[in-house]
C-alpha cells in the first residue's frame, strides 16, 4: 500500500506542470493517484496487522480524516475467503489547496503568482518564457523589479558597446553580474537577434558589450622593427592584433613564456605568446597571419602535438620547430612522464610529427620533454639555420 511519503512524492511531479496552468489559465484539478498497491485475498487472512497499519497511515493523513489533501475513494471487492470488503481504490486532489497542503508548497504558490503577475504586467511577451521557465519564479527573495529593469534597458539599448559599468541605468552594475544566467535567459527570448555569439556565454561578448579582451603578446626579433627605436616587446588586445599586420617573413609561436621571451634575435621575424597551450585559439582569427612563414615550438608530448593540430586548422602552413624524433632523444635525461591521452589520430600533422605523437601516446612513462629543458644552446643552433 502507497504510503503518505510516497504520495508526496508522486504529487511533486506535478508541481512545474501545476504552475504552468496557472499561467495558461487551465483547469488543473481534480488529479487522480491510481497506482497505491494492489491488495492480494493472502494479505487480508495472512498479513492483516500490517494491512491495517498501512491503511490506518493513508487515512490519517488523507481529507477523509483531517478535511484537507488527498481523497481516499474506496470500492467494494468481494473475496472467498473474507467476503466483502471495502478498500482504498485510488487517491484524488480535489483542488488547488489540497494539492498544495500535501506537498507543503503555499507559500511558494503565493510566491509564483506575485512574481509572475508582475513579470506579465510589465513584459506581456514573457508569457511563453514562463511556461518553460516556473521554476525560475518561487524565490521569494530575487529582485524582479531589477530584473525588469535591466531587460527594458536592453530592449531599448540593445548592443550597448560600452563596458558594463558604464551602462547608464539606476541599479548597480555588480546585479547584473550576480543574475547573468538569469539575465541571458531572459535576453536570448526578449532581444534574440542582437545576439553576437549563441555559443559564447560570457555575458559582456554576448550582448555586445565592451569586456575585458584577450593580451597577445609580441616580441620582435629584428631590432629594426622597434618601436620608438627601443620597445621590442608589447602587448596588444585581441583586437588591435588580429587588425594589424607588421613587414615580416617569419612569426615564431611558443607554448611557454619563458621560451618566448629567450628566442633569439633573427631578421624579418617576430614571435608571439598567446597566453600559453591551447590559447593558440586567440590566433585563429588574424587574418594578417596567412601569408607569414609560421614556426609552433611546444612541447614535446601528446598536448604540445595536439596544440600544433589546432594552429595548423587556422594557418596550415605552420611548421614544427624542435619537436622532433632527433630532438627528444638528444635530452633523454629530461624525459619525464606525461600525461595520458585517448585522441587517435590528428591528421594534420606531417608523417614524422604523426610517427613520434603516437609513439608518445603509446608510452605509459617518459613521454614527455618540456621545451624549457632543452638548453639555450640548442635552442640558438636551431635557429639559426632556419
Amino acid at each position: 500500500m502507497i504510503s503518505p511519503q510516497e504520495i508526496k512524492e508522486q504529487a511533486l511531479r506535478w508541481w512545474k506542470p501545476y504552475l504552468q496552468s496557472l499561467i495558461a489559465k487551465e483547469a488543473f484539478f481534480p488529479r487522480q493517484i491510481d497506482r497505491i498497491g494492489k491488495i492480494k485475498p493472502a494479505q487480508i487472512t495472512s498479513d492483516f496487522g500490517t494491512l491495517k497499519n498501512e491503511v490506518d497511515a493513508l487515512y490519517e493523513s488523507s481529507k477523509n480524516e483531517k478535511g484537507i489533501g488527498y481523497w481516499v475513494r474506496t470500492t467494494d471487492k468481494n473475496f472467498r475467503r473474507t467476503g466483502l470488503q471495502i478498500l482504498p481504490d485510488c487517491l484524488i486532489f480535489e483542488c488547488e489547496e489540497d494539492y498544495l497542503h500535501v506537498i507543503g508548497k503555499e507559500m511558494d504558490s503565493k510566491v509564483f503568482l506575485r512574481n509572475s503577475s508582475f513579470l506579465l504586467e510589465q513584459l506581456p511577451q514573457l508569457k511563453e518564457w514562463i511556461l518553460t521557465n516556473p521554476l525560475e519564479l518561487i524565490s521569494p527573495t530575487r529582485n524582479w523589479e531589477g530584473i525588469v529593469f535591466v531587460c527594458h534597458y536592453f530592449i531599448s539599448n540593445p548592443r550597448p558597446d560600452q563596458y558594463l559599468r558604464q551602462l547608464p541605468i539606476s541599479i548597480h552594475t555588480k546585479f547584473i553580474e550576480e543574475n547573468d544566467s538569469l539575465l541571458q535567459s531572459l535576453l536570448d527570448y526578449l532581444i534574440p537577434d542582437h545576439i553576437r555569439d549563441v555559443k559564447d556565454k560570457r555575458f559582456a561578448f554576448r550582448y555586445y558589450l565592451k569586456h575585458d579582451e584577450p593580451s597577445i603578446r609580441i616580441r620582435f626579433l629584428d631590432p629594426s622593427l622597434a618601436l620608438l627605436d627601443q620597445v621590442m616587446d608589447i602587448s596588444l588586445t585581441l583586437p588591435d592584433f588580429e587588425r594589424n599586420d607588421w613587414p615580416v617573413h617569419a612569426v615564431y609561436i611558443t607554448e611557454n613564456k619563458m621560451n618566448f621571451l629567450t628566442l633569439p634575435l633573427s631578421p624579418n621575424a617576430l614571435t608571439i605568446w598567446s597566453g600559453g597551450g591551447f590559447k593558440v585559439s586567440h590566433l585563429k582569427n588574424a587574418k594578417w597571419l596567412t601569408n607569414k612563414n609560421i614556426f609552433y615550438w611546444g612541447d614535446i608530448d601528446v598536448h604540445g602535438f595536439q596544440i600544433l593540430h589546432q594552429i595548423r586548422s587556422y594557418h596550415p602552413q605552420t611548421q614544427s620547430v624542435m619537436m622532433d624524433k632527433r630532438t627528444f632523444e638528444s635530452f633523454q635525461e629530461w624525459v619525464e612522464d606525461g600525461e595520458e591521452n585517448r585522441i587517435e589520430t590528428l591528421h594534420l600533422l606531417t608523417n614524422d610529427e604523426a610517427e613520434l605523437y603516437t609513439l608518445l601516446k603509446t608510452r605509459t612513462s617518459r613521454n614527455r620533454l618540456e621545451q624549457e629543458k632543452i638548453p639555450q644552446w640548442y635552442v640558438d643552433n636551431v635557429f639559426q639555420k632556419i
